[in-house]
């Protein structure tokens, strides 16, 4: 991708962009899964500094190739709707969810903020490879990938030709804008530390900028309703992240009474799960704000996760999460191609058996 490079379109640390490119056969060969990497955000010069010398801001540090499974499968049998599909991972090193733009780079630290150009430039590499044909396109993403499949869904949509069949997919990417358990406003603030070190106020859309200060469009509850593109939200309403990032980051926690619930959602006492069903709440009245849309998918299962499109177990396996009576993938493949619609909302933790409720080992 050394044309991206001239076109300042790099990593956090100057280096060029890079993707995994697993190529589609049979019917699959002009179909396109564009799956955006997750991995967090850096807000600030000092955070910037640190994902710098990381396989999250750098193509230096990333390997050569990485294994395929969930929704990138190429097997019928683990991915029964994609498995032979041009499957491509974009891999993310400029720490704002594609979104940064600024032209200067401080000599001092070398940070390069082009995670808008880097989108762009991977996108255009694609097209020029036979993108430019597809007859079908998904653009995916887990995490701070999930909600950059939000933030860029028209825009994918726009680069191609009108007659591709083109959705989009958000897995763990819908974030919510809730207080921590200190009463703070950590996750908001987060956002606008971030939106002000890459510059990204002028890639966010504009009808939520227009109305609000721009760290709020990182929120999904405030901009994803106008997006035309048809979407699916793939989220647990307990999303592990949310709950140890969102909910009880370290510095609303001082004295650590979180971590243990944090680590295991079996190790939560009963004042905490109280507080959990209160954030499981506030993720629905942020979904619900969206209003209602035929096209949109939406699976959320009461299980304590945090990105189910990427690990084979909670894609499509003998005994993956259920929601409906459905697994993931099917409920995916069958929204994708119109054969069914989806939008189903569990029953409150702890009521799903079918759950791979994550445990962290710290």
């Amino acid at each position: 991708m050394s044309i991206a490079v001239a076109k300042g379109a790099v990593c956090l640390d100057g280096s060029p962009p890079a993707y995994h490119w697993d190529k589609g056969y049979g019917t699959g060969i002009n179909s396109w899964l564009i799956q955006l990497e997750g991995g967090g955000w850096c807000n600030n010069v000092t955070s910037c500094l640190v994902r710098k010398n990381t396989h999250l801001g750098s193509s230096n540090r990333m390997v050569k190739q990485i294994p395929f499974s969930g929704i990138l499968n190429n097997k019928h049998m683990f991915n029964p709707d994609f498995y032979n599909w041009n499957r491509v991972k974009v891999r993310y090193c400029d720490g704002s969810s594609f979104t940064g733009d600024v032209a200067a780079v401080n000599p001092i630290t070398n940070l390069h903020f082009r995670g808008a150009r880097v989108w762009l430039a991977v996108m255009e590499d694609l097209l020029s490879k036979g993108m430019i044909n597809a007859e079908n396109a998904v653009m995916s993403g887990c995490s701070a990938g999930g909600l950059a499949s939000i933030l860029h869904c028209d825009s994918f949509r726009a680069l191609l030709p009108m007659g591709t069949k083109v959705k989009c997919i958000s897995d763990a990417g819908y974030f919510i804008n809730a207080k921590d358990v200190s009463g703070g406003h950590y996750i908001q603030t987060f956002f606008d530390q971030l939106v002000a070190t890459h510059g990204s106020a002028k890639n966010l859309p504009p009808y939520c900028t227009s109305r609000m200060k721009p760290g709020l469009c990182f929120f999904p509850q405030y901009m994803a309703q106008q997006i035309r593109t048809p979407l699916f939200f793939i989220n647990a309403a307990y999303d592990s992240w949310q709950i140890r990032n969102i909910l009880a980051p370290g510095i609303a926690d001082p004295h650590g009474y979180w971590e243990s619930c944090k680590l295991n959602i079996k190790n939560c006492l009963p004042g905490q799960i109280k507080v959990m069903q209160g954030f499981r709440s506030q993720f629905l009245a942020a979904l619900l704000r969206l209003g209602k849309s035929a096209s949109r998918g939406v699976f959320i299962d009461s299980c304590f996760a945090h990105c189910q499109t990427e690990m084979q177990e909670l894609w499509f396996m003998q005994d993956s999460p259920l929601l409906n009576k459905t697994k993931i993938g099917k409920a995916v493949g069958d929204w994708f191609y119109d054969r069914n619609p989806f939008q189903k909302i569990d029953c409150a933790y702890p009521c799903n058996p079918t759950c791979h409720n994550r445990v962290y080992d710290g």
